[in-house]
């Protein structure tokens, strides 16, 4: 769902950039009004579990892969403003340093993945768990529910994306300029993908995941009511120490052959199609400046373990930058909690 840069033409990642900055803009200041200072590692730690999620690559049956987001768990655990901030600092973190989406279409990743993911999840899971007891099996029942709806309108929203552009931006014989695939094409496609394999991965996830910290750690599940008179506390050592354990298991997302739909670069198009849209062609290496290209050490790719340690530096590399982003977040939090 990370969808490459030329794929979309650049009306429409102006359009959708605008969007997502202003929600950013309103999830950041409705987070620093209603997030505690004791809070804000969880906001890191959601960032480097969504972050490290999106590695693990799962076969889809038509050839290509797709992957969990983990934009549904942050927002029922978060809120879905906290959400977005945390799931946008993986997105730009992904598109920075490691080419997984374009730094043109990140407007539009962040839309799908941190915006509508987050809101349509939360609804649902607000809708099924209603006030029920926040150890009731139905609001375990109903973050299973939100992963698998969240993630699906996230990528019909990519889909639709993907498929206005042949309709909106063509040469004068009809060629399309960017993504040649319309909708006829990209939401099947798209909708297959996460219905039958990334739906449910993302709804298994975030159902087991509620259901441990309702046994482990309810007090996460209980931040959102936190007046700021309780003297509960959370331990993040135990998920720190499982993000480190999720990083070391990454490589397991090579094992998934095959590019996800919609991700293909101009010479795999070439082959498919015979041309490469020139918008796409053109605006396809906008931003050469990857530290790990595709989660990987340049030139150090050729066996297996090769990239899995890829995989493994890319990982540690990211959580070390957004363990720095938390930790400047939360200083700057604290003095503003200080009484004057």
């Amino acid at each position: 769902m990370h969808i490459p840069d030329g794929y979309l033409s650049p009306q429409t990642d102006a359009v959708l950039g605008i969007a997502s900055a202003i929600t950013a803009a309103v999830a950041a200041s409705k987070t620093a009004s209603t997030v505690r200072a004791k809070y804000i590692p969880m906001l890191s730690v959601g960032a480097a579990f969504s972050f490290t999620i999106m590695m693990f690559n799962v076969p889809v049956p038509d050839g290509t892969t797709a992957h969990a987001v983990g934009g549904a768990l942050l927002a029922v655990i978060l809120g879905p403003w906290a959400a977005m901030i945390s799931v946008s600092i993986a997105l730009i973190i992904q598109a920075l340093f490691f080419g997984d989406g374009g730094i043109l279409a990140l407007g539009a990743n962040i839309f799908n993945m941190a915006v509508v993911m987050p809101f349509v999840s939360y609804a649902i899971y607000q809708l099924i768990a209603g006030k029920s007891d926040i150890f009731a099996k139905r609001r375990m029942i109903g973050a299973g529910i939100a992963g698998f709806v969240g993630i699906n309108m996230a990528a019909l929203c990519a889909a639709i994306e993907f498929g206005i552009q042949p309709m909106l931006f063509h040469a004068a014989n009809g060629m399309p300029l960017y993504s040649p695939y319309g909708l006829n094409i990209a939401i099947p496609a798209m909708l297959f993908a996460h219905f039958t394999i990334a739906g449910p991965v993302e709804g298994v996830v975030t159902g087991l995941v509620f259901t441990y910290l309702q046994r482990s750690n309810p007090v996460l599940l209980q931040m959102r009511s936190d007046s700021g008179n309780s003297a509960s506390t959370v331990s993040y050592g135990r998920y720190i120490v499982g993000l480190i354990v999720v990083a070391l298991l990454t490589p397991l997302g090579l094992l998934a052959s095959g590019t996800a739909w919609g991700e293909w670069g101009g010479e795999d198009l070439q082959t498919q199609l015979g041309f490469i849209p020139s918008g796409l062609d053109r605006l396809g290496a906008f931003w050469n400046h990857v530290l790990f290209p595709d989660y990987g050490i340049g030139g150090f790719d050729q066996s297996f373990w090769q990239q899995a340690l890829g995989y493994i530096m890319s990982a540690f590399f990211a959580l070390l930058i957004i363990g720095i982003i938390g930790v400047a977040i939360q200083r700057f939090k604290r003095k503003s909690e200080k009484p004057a």
